[in-house]
């Protein structure tokens, strides 16, 4: 530390001006000075010239439209991809054009559309295609614009397609196609779900902003065609359109103050931002008659002096209720969201920075709510309801990428098949409640039972799936007989609970999941031949089969 600022600090400690409040009453206390050394000295600090505060209230609007825009293709594009993770769009898309499947897959792909577009804000029309770019399924709504063709291509590898912004002669109002890829539980593109949303949302957002009454914002594309405003009838927004020099005006001092005359005549000021996620610019704008008003409107020198040597008495007390509580509520509402509570919303903090900055942290919390909200959709995606566990499709996925894995290392890995025995019957007696009491204790059993790099699954009804990584099957039938015999010691509601388990061996019994699973399933219900409650392993020259459905006895 130098000999400056040692001073400094030894200064400031001398007139405790460590604290914030401190600070403030020092900063009242040199306030009411400051006038009236100015009087004494008879000197007049110059206002800023007339750009830099129209340039600034300007670009702020212009920024915040574009920040709004941002944030509203974001919502959207969440929207779309919620709709698009559902299994029902995948598996339904891979069993179109397989004979008798393909009228009852259509048959769910529409009614699933026409459901999430009654969900999807400002959604007019949403359209299912494959993986070729061809529509096979479409919501209600008018469809015009919404061929997707070889552009599908592009979500191989891309998380999205965002469309050109238009007007829908059709719909009498501006419209966006949006795009997002359709995958199956491997990870390859089967399709792409696409949805023709209207922008009429993005002008009603514009008529927050802070434009005074004589002020506008809108959105316009790269021709200066304009697709939503603060303000303007649809049919008045039809037929509006920037001119060519007042757009290179625009574009060239982007940020900046530019002075163009509009279609109508009138003289504006405007600032242009563009808005990153969609071909747009956002424009806001300020009759120039309005600007001079205010420059001209200023009081004189005397009464300003008067009125800062009042203010500036008020300063010292007053100055803490508007700047330190809202720096406070600040502080513990970051406290809040730190400790995990994602409720907290603070009231609007008004203009300036601690409103801007109030602003932002509600939008920060907004969008750590909508990501928590989406985590707990992927979470819900993949795990069975009841149990908590994988459900079956992950399971699946889980499987096939072991055995590339497996088979890249030449390791082998084995898999459990569990099924409660007599379960129908225990069900009837005792009824559904005590018999999901079972089903959720069985699955804790699993879960205790095995690591946590294994994976296990609600594969079907009373029957689990167990994933032992890097596991013979002589391992396998041990950790199988553990869990077998806590089952058995386990007290049920109803009485006790017995497992019948099958195992098998990745590759000796199988070499794909499917094979895998046949394999176990064949050992489990030689396990029930030979009396239940036992451990089975499959044969290691059996060849697997799919099983046939069988009733429970």
């Amino acid at each position: 530390m130098g000999v400056w600022d040692e001073t400094l600090a030894r200064a400031k400690r001398t007139l405790r001006l460590d604290s914030v409040r401190s600070k403030v009453v020092a900063l009242a206390a040199v306030a009411m000075l400051l006038p009236l050394l100015a009087t004494l000295l008879s000197t007049r600090r110059a206002e800023p010239p007339l750009s830099d505060s129209v340039t600034h209230e300007l670009g702020n609007v212009s920024a915040e439209a574009a920040r709004l825009t941002d944030a509203w293709v974001d919502e959207r594009l969440a929207d779309l991809r919620a709709t698009a993770n559902s299994y029902v769009v995948s598996e339904n898309l891979a069993r179109l054009g397989r004979g008798g499947q393909s009228a009852q897959a259509l048959t769910r792909l529409r009614e699933h559309i026409n459901a999430a577009r009654e969900r999807c804000a400002g959604c007019e029309t949403l359209v299912v295609a494959d993986a070729r770019g061809h529509t096979v399924a479409a919501s209600a709504g008018r469809t015009g614009g919404m061929q997707l063709g070889d552009r599908v291509n592009s979500l191989r590898t891309g998380d999205a397609i965002l469309g050109e912004p238009a007007w829908d002669a059709g719909l009498g109002r501006p419209v966006v196609v949006l795009a997002v890829p359709v995958r199956d539980a491997d990870g390859r593109l089967v399709g792409a779900l696409s949805g023709k949303v209207s922008l009429r949302a993005i002008g009603e957002l514009l008529q927050r902003l802070p434009l005074g009454p004589q002020g506008d914002a809108f959105l316009m594309t790269d021709q200066g065609k304009v697709v939503a405003a603060a303000r303007g009838s649809a049919a008045e927004l039809m037929h509006t359109r920037l001119s060519k020099p007042t757009l290179e005006s625009l574009y060239e001092k982007e940020d900046t103050v530019v002075t163009y005359r509009r279609g109508d005549g009138l003289e504006v000021l405007g600032t242009v931002r563009r808005v990153s996620r969609l071909r747009l610019a956002a424009v806001a704008e300020l009759p120039r008659t309005e600007a001079g008003r205010a420059s001209t409107s200023r009081p004189g020198a005397g009464p300003i002096v008067a009125a800062l040597v009042v203010g500036a008495a008020m300063l010292a007390g007053g100055l803490g209720v508007l700047v330190l509580r809202p720096i406070g509520r600040l502080a513990e509402a970051a406290a809040r969201v730190a400790s995990g509570d994602l409720t907290v919303e603070l009231p609007a903090g008004g203009a300036g920075e601690i409103g801007y900055v109030t602003q932002v942290f509600n939008s920060m919390v907004v969008r750590l709510r909508e990501r928590e909200a989406q985590g707990e959709l992927e979470r819900l995606s993949v795990t069975d309801a009841l149990t908590g566990l994988y459900n079956r499709r992950h399971l699946m996925g889980t499987l096939a990428n072991e055995v590339q894995r497996s088979r890249r290392l030449r390791r082998t890995f084995s898999v459990l098949l569990a099924d409660v025995d007599h379960f129908k019957q225990y069900n009837d007696a005792h009824g559904h409640l005590v018999g999901d009491a079972v089903l959720v204790k069985v699955s804790e059993i699993l879960r205790k039972m095995t690591r946590a790099v294994d994976s296990v699954a609600r594969y079907g009804g009373e029957e689990f799936v167990v994933m032992l990584l890097e596991t013979t099957i002589a391992t396998a039938a041990i950790v199988a007989e553990r869990i077998r015999g806590r089952v058995a010691e386990e007290t049920f509601e109803g009485g006790s609970i017995t497992l019948s388990v099958g195992g098998a061996e990745y590759p000796t019994h199988g070499d794909t999941p499917e094979e895998l699973i046949a394999s176990a399933d064949a050992a489990m219900y030689r396990a029930k031949s030979e009396g239940r409650n036992r451990v089975a392993l499959a044969h290691e020259a059996a060849v697997p089969r799919e099983r046939e459905k069988r009733k429970r006895r």
